[in-house]
């Protein structure tokens, strides 16, 4: 059997680890995982034995009166069944080897807070009680709501609500472990109806069919299904401490990385784990993280600015914007804004490369908020000269083309002071916060939601403010200025304030360069990740075809 030769390269995911205990369920409920020990168990009695012993039992209850006469369920005809079965096996409907019955209501408070008695309601223990409504271990099944099919062990005294099922079965014919594994593997919800209350019943139940195997095999596949599941359930611990290890390793790594004076060797030793620590996404996102921290930092052009030493300070750079906006203010193009408080030296998280200087968001661009739609029209789908961006359609540093919206001729006359154009950011400001992003090129004549804000800048590079406002250094200054309401917003004046790093424009610019350099290496990284979960993938639904098509064999 492919499953399960394969077992650690299909637990590389933990997720795989549901999918393949499932696969062993259903594998050992056929008898694929037992052949071996009917092999060397060729003697044991016939399952038609067992049901016969039921029957009998069942004939006995109802003569002593200590159960009622149902109605007969109709013989299991050559088409139901679904598979052939191994040799003194045999199909039968559940209502031949159970019967449930719904527990006792119970509602949560009526239950005694100081009982230890443990409640049991459609998903497993609800809370203590001091009574009991049955003495010894019971099969429960979930009977209404989300949690109706799922199966439960209950503990020596309990009490089972109205809620769940108790399952009575004939303890002598049949293994009570076996029948735990055998109803946690059957879809007891085959027969329901798509109903807002999901619920299951003996009338739904009992028509099921299922595969019944002889005594003595119950026993071995429960010991065979508990085996596996362990070393699923290992494997998958393995897997966890493995995750949990690279990511403490990156975590210190990238730490190291951005405290280093010369981030070279650093980033060298990084280099030479990648293929063995960057193999989960979130160590990649981590990664990127890292890279925009150290690019705001100036440690990702070092070597830049030593072949470079004659540029301009940014300091000059500062002074040019800030004479082009008091000439725009001077033309009455922008209004003037209130003066932003001076950068003291408390206030600098970190030194800078020469060259750079400390400002704010404010002092080289000008914040314009978004605006709603007015009262009384709406958005249309209807494709016009004027789109509407709403936060829903910013994603990923861009604007999403796939669900666009559009505004007729006079709300655009109405709002068309709120127009976005291809040379701003735009940012958040409600809902989704601090996401910064650019309009791309095809995109023109762009109203912009009011759960957004504009910002226009003054002979900064486009994209470094755009990687200068996603990291950390500002990121960080904008959730602790959100307004911590029922509905928090980032208000356009804290923006105006937080503090940047700005280095020369030609630095600006190199640095670009070297962020999108490393962020295809990223992409590069996730693509290896995502082959290799395809992979992964395809080895589970090779090992799905296998079952089921031995399955209609």
């Amino acid at each position: 059997m492919q499953l399960l030769s394969l077992f650690k390269d299909l637990t590389l995911h933990p997720k795989n680890a549901d999918e393949l205990k499932g696969l062993i369920l259903t594998l050992a409920l056929k008898g694929d995982l037992t052949s071996n020990w009917r092999a060397e168990n060729p003697d044991i009695k016939s399952a038609s034995d067992l049901l016969q012993n039921i029957e009998d039992e069942r004939v006995l209850l109802i003569k002593e009166k200590k159960i009622k006469k149902e109605k007969e369920l109709p013989p299991i005809t050559d088409d139901e069944k679904p598979y052939p079965l191994p040799v003194k096996w045999h199909f039968v409907r559940l209502g031949s080897i159970i019967k449930i019955s719904s527990g006792d209501g119970l509602t949560s408070a009526n239950m005694d807070e100081n009982g230890t008695i443990p409640v049991y309601g459609g998903n497993g223990i609800t809370g203590y009680h001091s009574k009991y409504n049955v003495e010894k271990p019971e099969i429960v099944i979930g009977r209404v709501g989300y949690y109706c099919g799922s199966i439960h062990l209950s503990e020596d005294k309990a009490w089972v609500t109205d809620n769940a099922f108790v399952t009575r079965f004939s303890e002598s014919n049949i293994y009570r472990d076996y029948l735990v594994w055998l109803l946690t593997g059957t879809n007891l919800k085959e027969d329901e109806n798509a109903t807002a209350q999901p619920v299951i019943s003996g009338r739904k139940v009992y028509p099921i069919i299922v595969a019944f195997p002889p005594l003595e095999e119950q026993k071995a596949i429960v010991e065979v299904v508990n085996e596996l599941f362990a070393e699923v359930e290992q494997l998958e611990e393995l897997t966890k401490e493995r995750i949990s290890l690279k990511e403490d390793f990156v975590t210190s790594a990238l730490q190291r990385l951005t405290q280093a004076d010369n981030t070279t060797q650093e980033w060298n030793f990084l280099q030479q784990h990648f293929s063995s620590f960057f193999t989960e996404k979130a160590n990649i996102k981590k990664l990127r993280e890292t890279i925009l921290q150290l690019a705001v930092q100036g440690k990702l052009t070092a070597q830049w600015r030593k072949a470079n030493p004659s540029v301009e300070n940014a300091s000059e750079l500062l002074k040019r914007i800030e004479a082009e906006k008091q000439q725009l203010i001077a033309d009455k193009k922008i209004k003037k804004e209130k003066p932003l408080a001076q950068i003291e030296d408390e206030d600098k998280p970190y030194d800078l490369p020469d060259g750079w200087a400390w400002s704010r968001v404010g002092s080289v661009s000008t914040i314009k908020g978004g605006k709603r739609i007015p009262k009384g029209h709406q958005l249309t789908d209807t494709e016009t000269a004027h789109m509407y961006i709403r936060v829903t359609d910013m994603k990923g540093g861009s604007v999403s083309f796939s669900k666009l919206k559009y505004i007729t001729e006079d709300v655009y006359e109405i709002i068309k002071a709120y127009t976005i154009s291809k040379d701003d950011l735009y940012i958040t400001i409600a809902g989704t916060i601090g996401d910064v992003g650019v309009i791309p090129e095809e995109l023109h004549n762009m109203n912009l939601t009011e759960n957004a804000a504009k910002i226009m800048m003054y002979e900064v590079d486009k994209i470094y403010l755009k990687t200068l406002l996603s990291s950390y250094v500002c990121q960080s200054q904008f959730l602790d200025k959100v307004n911590q309401m029922a509905q928090p917003k980032l208000a356009l004046h804290r923006i105006a304030s937080t503090l940047i790093p700005l280095p020369p424009i030609e630095e600006q610019q190199a640095i670009v360069e070297k962020v999108n350099s490393l962020m295809a290496l990223c992409d590069e990284l996730e693509l290896q990740i995502d082959n290799s979960q395809t992979q992964i993938e395809q080895l589970m639904q090779s090992c799905l075809k296998e079952v089921f098509e031995q399955e209609s064999n």
